[in-house]
């Protein structure tokens, strides 16, 4: 798991930092408005949030709270899969990251699924 929170970590704090300094070279100019600019720099604060968690958590995989932690992940990647790709068909919104980032977010989540199937399966092997 360790590599798995590693990766969250860099994937989300760069994300997160891309948001907060220039959300519109991650969602197009349709977002400079006070009110887009403003979600997105929120959004950008929760990324990094979830980013300095999982750097801080990134040996920690095989107790209870990693696997809590890896938990909220697959609920979070799961979301964002589903926002994009409702954004992506129903909307018609066509930024050039939408696509690569539901699938991105769709190989975070089947990681995260093995990770804490692996994780059950030690963790009962050693009762």
């Amino acid at each position: 798991m360790k590599h798995l929170l590693t990766t969250t970590a860099a994937l989300e704090v760069g994300a997160g930092l891309a948001l907060l300094t220039v959300p519109s070279l991650v969602f197009g100019p349709e977002i400079d408005t006070p009110t887009g600019s403003t979600v997105a720099r929120v959004a950008g604060a929760a990324l990094l949030a979830i980013g300095v968690a999982c750097w801080l958590a990134r040996h920690d995989g095989q107790t209870p709270a990693g696997r809590g932690l890896i938990g909220g992940l697959v609920v979070y990647n799961v979301v964002v899969v589903a926002v994009l790709a409702y954004a992506g068909t129903a909307l018609g919104l066509s930024s050039g990251g939408l696509w690569p980032a539901a699938a991105i977010h769709a190989v975070m989540t089947a990681w995260c699924v093995t990770s804490l199937v692996r994780s059950r399966r030690f963790s009962t092997s050693l009762r």
